[in-house]
């Protein structure tokens, strides 16, 4: 098939969240005992060389390169770095070892001294974005110190080398094209808009009003293009309060937007008063708009003390204000930063509870849950709008709207739907990947990065082991988005907003979407306990006692913590009879329908059948 290449490669890559076959002893790094892999096992084992995707080229081999694996000792064998990723092999094991990361996932490559190996070794550290480092060690006289280290820091970091990223040189071909996935005009006729009280507006059709935000934004039909640039201008970064979703019954709505600039005078703004007011009268089942402020009140303070602010009650009399106390992205990057050093490389059992609780990661994930569920309770229960921002609105507030919507909405929790639901309110609406990320970048200290995005795929793994069923995908679907957030193989989440990305069409249209792999291989990523229950509201329970860490995602890299059953493939073979099961009540459902209206006929036809006929008036 010609996804084959790929699908063998992003099982190797997430090996460790599938599982070990073999009890007690430790599976190779990166290295999947899968049904697939195992196809062409034999004839990989007798390769040094990596497998190349189409549009890959290798760039440098180094032979008798030593992995220091902190789980199994040093292991000897072939360094390949190409163009997209570092492939190490040895063919001296059986089954052979290999580690394979994709260079995006590097955040930074350091020299080091390799005492153990001999006076005349040499060492690189290797650290990454997805919660592990590596160290190899290799003698001088074998290959050039120099070439191997400058090959991987400028592959690694193709951005700062004045490379392009290995997206834009990609050429799998799929069955199914993902850049169609999210029409955003379809998404809002799904939703029932335009409707009397929102217009879909094109007044940011070339991002003059917001550089920020997406061409197509739904705003309060009367409102006036002139009004509408006045807010932007009192809102930071033009980011004007603009609808992401509307109930279908008592069209409450989420709107969205970044802080207004207030400042230490406490500015106003007319129309941008009026606005608010028009948002809560286009739901006539309210008197009340809610603001959900994400920040901290106190660092909203020291925001409008340098310009920004948030809204007052008595310029905003019908509004309501209510911070969620979520810490900014500097708090949540250091909170990351303690965890993988708990989780990686070793684990401290003795420890282990207490130690994951002083990182405060399952703390913010919490609040970020609790956030939502206040967001999604004022939409259903209390049948009032609401309007959420941050200070900019495009980190906590993207995180806060997409998972009340997920909450709110039966959709979002189908593979499309969720793949709709990151375009829209992630990418279409300026999450700044490539900066919160750092694509190609060697700045790996830089402030901007943080793990935003990686919070609300933790918040949703959450979600779906309090609901079982109520997801169409499973586990392996997330950890996919979260390693294809950083490999550089697809273009879905490159650049930090949609004009940034038009400006790049020439070259972004040509790369491949992640969707596109994923819809191409839907059997891999569908949950089969899934069960579609429309118009269900979901309330995830938002205390530390119902929640856990995400172990298969960020403790997977350590053997010794993956389970000992080959959990995807019982699910793809419990996939498989739900299949075939449906298919026989499908097929008993035909036959029986057949047989009634046989034996109908016959009733009808014969003469001596004494039922009363059935009258109808016309």
């Amino acid at each position: 098939s010609p996804t084959g290449s790929h699908v063998e490669w992003c099982k190797q890559l997430i090996a460790a969240t599938i599982s070990s076959q073999i009890s007690g002893s430790v599976p190779s790094e990166g290295v999947s005992r899968d049904y697939r892999a195992l196809r062409d096992g034999n004839k990989l084992a007798q390769m040094e060389e990596a497998p190349l995707f189409p549009g890959e080229s290798i760039k440098v081999i180094a032979k008798d390169v030593m992995y220091i694996c902190p789980f199994m000792g040093a292991v000897s064998g072939t360094l390949t770095v190409t163009d997209f990723r570092m492939y190490i092999k040895s063919v001296e094991r059986d089954p052979p070892f290999v580690v394979d990361v994709p260079l995006g996932v590097i955040s930074r490559v350091e020299k080091i001294g390799v005492q153990s190996h001999g006076d005349n070794s040499c060492g690189i550290e290797i650290v990454c974005k997805d919660m592990r480092n590596l160290r190899l060690a290799y003698k001088q006289e074998e290959q050039s110190r120099l070439e191997i280290f400058e090959n991987l820091v400028t592959r690694a970091f193709p951005v700062s080398n004045g490379l392009p990223l290995f997206a834009f040189s990609y050429k799998e071909k799929f069955a199914v094209n993902g850049w169609k996935v999210y029409d955003p005009m379809a998404e809002y006729k799904r939703q029932g808009l335009p409707n009397e009280s929102w217009k879909i507006s094109k007044i940011n059709s070339t991002y003059e009003l917001c550089d920020t935000y997406p061409a197509i934004l739904v705003v309060p039909t009367s409102v006036k293009d002139d009004d509408l640039s006045k807010v932007a201008a009192f809102r930071a970064k033009g980011r004007v309060p603009v609808l992401s979703w509307i109930h279908p019954e008592s069209q409450a709505t989420i709107t969205r937007c970044s802080q207004p600039s207030v400042g230490p005078n406490d500015k106003r703004c007319k129309e941008d008063e009026k606005y608010l007011q028009t948002i809560m009268d286009a739901n006539a089942q309210s008197h009340k708009l809610i603001i959900f402020d994400a920040r901290q009140n106190s660092v909203a303070d020291t925001n409008k003390a340098k310009g920004g602010g948030y809204e007052s009650e008595s310029a905003y009399p019908n509004a309501e204000l209510v911070f969620l106390e979520i810490h900014n992205i500097h708090v949540m990057r250091e909170s990351l930063r303690k965890l993988k050093e708990i989780v990686y490389p070793t684990i401290d059992e003795t420890r282990w509870l207490s130690n994951v609780d002083s990182t405060h990661w399952l703390e913010y994930i919490r609040m970020l849950l609790a956030g939502a569920v206040r967001i999604a309770d004022k939409i259903e229960s209390g049948k009032t709008s609401v309007v959420v921002h941050c200070s900019d609105g495009w980190d906590r507030t993207a995180q806060l709207t997409a998972l009340a919507m997920l909450m709110l909405d039966s959709y979002y929790r189908t593979i499309k739907g969720f793949e709709v639901l990151i375009e829209k309110e992630w990418l279409s609406f300026g999450h700044r990947f490539a900066m919160r990320v750092g694509h190609g970048d060697d700045d790996h200290a830089d402030a901007d990065r943080s793990p935003i995005f990686l919070q609300f795929i933790d918040c949703v793994w959450q979600m779906t082991k309090q609901f079982p069923a109520a997801f169409e995908f499973n586990e392996l679907f997330l950890i996919t988005i979260l390693d294809h957030l950083y490999s550089c193989l697809f273009g879905t989440f490159l650049c930090n907003c949609e004009k940034e990305r038009l400006k790049e069409a020439s070259k972004y249209t040509k790369t491949v979407s992640l969707w596109s792999y994923i819809n191409s291989q839907l059997d891999e990523f569908t949950n089969p306990f899934y069960v579609n229950y429309e118009n269900h509201v979901l309330y995830p329970v938002a205390s530390l006692n119902h929640l856990e860490l995400w172990v298969n995602y960020y403790v997977r890299w350590n053997p010794r913590m993956r389970p000992q059953v080959p959990i995807h493939q019982n699910l793809k073979e419990l996939l498989a009879i739900r299949t075939e099961l449906q298919k026989k009540v499908e097929d008993l459902q035909r036959e029986a329908a057949t047989r009634s209206i046989s034996s109908s006929s016959d009733r009808g036809s014969s003469p001596s059948h004494s039922a009363t006929p059935v009258h109808t008036s016309v």
